[in-house]
Parts: C-alpha cells; sequence; structure tokens
C-alpha cells in the first residue's frame, strides 16, 4: 500500500500485543495445511473452562482477492473477502455470517504517504457507522475514530490517539470512552532483533477515579525459546514460555497467579499450533 502512517488501530498495538499476545488460560490445539494451489487450512480445537470447541478456517488468494471462510461447532459461519488495489491505495474487506444476516459488514481503507482514513458500515437498514483518520508518518502520527448509530442518531464512540515510533522504541497515548480513560505506553527494545524487549503501560479511567499500571518484558533465551511476563499494580502477575519446535510451530505454555491472593490456585494455559 504505501509508506505512511498506518492505521489508528496500530496506535499503542505494539505494547499491547506484548502485554498480551499468546497469554490464556485455556487449552488451544491448531494444525494448519497448505495445497499446492494455494490453499491453506486451518484446524482448532478449544477447551475454555468445561466447554470444547472448534472450528475449521479455509484461505484462499486469488490475484488481488483473498478469501476467507471459517465454520464453528456452532453451525455459523463466517466469510471475509479482501480486496486489495480495486482502486489505488484501497483495500476493501466485506464480511457475514451465516445464518446471522444482520452480520454482514463492509469496510473501505484508503492509505496515503501521510493519510490512512478507515469507513466501516454494517450492511442493514439502520447501520452503524465507524470512520477513522490518522496522519502523519511512520514516525509520528495522530489519529482520531469515532462511531456513529443511525437508528439512535448517537455517536457510540470517539477516541484520539498518538503515536511516536523509532527503530527501538515505541511511545503512544490514547484517550478513549469518549474521553473518560487515558491509556500511555512505551514500548523499548534492546536489541536490533527485537527479541529482548521491556514495556510500560498507565491506564486511567476517570470516572471511577480508577489507576492500572502494568509492566512486562520480553527475552529470549535462544533462537527459539522466549519467556514473557508481566505484573499490574493490583497483584496480577503472568508468564509464558514459548518454543518453537520445529519452523512456525509454537508451543506455548503459559500461567497467571494473584499475588495478593495466593491460596488461589493459578490459572494454567496450554497451546499447540503447527504449521508446516
Amino acid at each position: 500500500m504505501s509508506n505512511g502512517p498506518g492505521l489508528f488501530t496500530d496506535i499503542g498495538k505494539k505494547a499491547k500485543d506484548l502485554l498480551t499476545r499468546d497469554y490464556n488460560s485455556d487449552q488451544k490445539f491448531s494444525i494448519s495445511t497448505y495445497s499446492a494451489s494455494g490453499v491453506a487450512l486451518t484446524s482448532t480445537a478449544l477447551k475454555k473452562g468445561g466447554v470444547h470447541a472448534a472450528d475449521v478456517a479455509t484461505q484462499y488468494k486469488y490475484k488481488n482477492a483473498l478469501f476467507d471462510v471459517k465454520i464453528d461447532t456452532d453451525s455459523s459461519v463466517l466469510t471475509t473477502v479482501t480486496l486489495t488495489e480495486i482502486l489505488p491505495s484501497t483495500k476493501a474487506i466485506a464480511s457475514f455470517k451465516v445464518p446471522d444476516y444482520n452480520s454482514a459488514k463492509l469496510e473501505v481503507q484508503y492509505f496515503h504517504d501521510h493519510a490512512t482514513v478507515t469507513a466501516a458500515a454494517a450492511l442493514k437498514q439502520n447501520p452503524l457507522i465507524d470512520i477513522t483518520a490518522t496522519l502523519g508518518s511512520p514516525v509520528i502520527s495522530f489519529g482520531a475514530e469515532a462511531g456513529y448509530d443511525t437508528t439512535s442518531k448517537t455517536f457510540t464512540k470517539y477516541n484520539a490517539g498518538i503515536s511516536v515510533t523509532k527503530p527501538d522504541a515505541c511511545l503512544s497515548i490514547i484517550l478513549g470512552d469518549k474521553g473518560d480513560s487515558l491509556k500511555a505506553s512505551y514500548l523499548h527494545h534492546f536489541d536490533e532483533f527485537k527479541r529482548t524487549a521491556a514495556v510500560g503501560e498507565v491506564y486511567r479511567k476517570f470516572s471511577t477515579n480508577e489507576n492500572t499500571i502494568t509492566v512486562g518484558g520480553l527475552y529470549a533465551i535462544d533462537h527459539s525459546t522466549s519467556v514473557k511476563a508481566k505484573l499490574n499494580n493490583h497483584g496480577t502477575l503472568g508468564a509464558l514460555l514459548q518454543h518453537e519446535v520445529l519452523p512456525r510451530s509454537l508451543v506455548t505454555v503459559s500461567s497467571e497467579i494473584d499475588t495478593k491472593a495466593l491460596e488461589k490456585h493459578p490459572r494454567f494455559g496450554l497451546s499447540l499450533a503447527l504449521k508446516p
């Protein structure tokens, strides 16, 4: 597309991923296969508490079109079609879920060297409309988003953010929840391969006068094994170990414990993702 400022959802995403990605308290297994014709098939099984779920997802790319179809155990089918360059620097994403016909949604993204604009709407009589805009460059960007309900004629959300990105660091500030919350995060990489990093996040909820401070880190033990940990001011400690058993095939073990209530059993999660 372009080397512009990126999407509004990219603001703060790197810090958020380090603090949340791959942490889980469930048991998850997925396996992916690829055919010679370019079709990718991924089967996933999940155990969450006493509930079991599974889904099968297929992905096929043809020229500038990407087709994704996911079928789950609830007999629902989610189809997503992504079209790139139908117009210069433009991407269109259409999705719908059967049998929930009111879930159909269309999103258009426009990328420019100094701006990115997206517009999304539910395909029904009185749709919800979401619009985002980001201005700047890959180094510094300013963004805002708004959601409007055409039924009640009210704004469902309006948020704003700023991001400063350098090769070894990323700083972001987001004013969210219609101005009721403020989140600031800072991520710093200690090596050029970004295998070792530290992150800090401060979240302030103005209406409840609540503050949450979270610190975390990533450390690569070797080329195939890494560990992550995080701790917040409420005493919640999380840790995970991730090992690449085969190229692109990962085993992840994670746990979470309340350090202020050590009598409670810690929560453990196991994830296995196999890819050829």
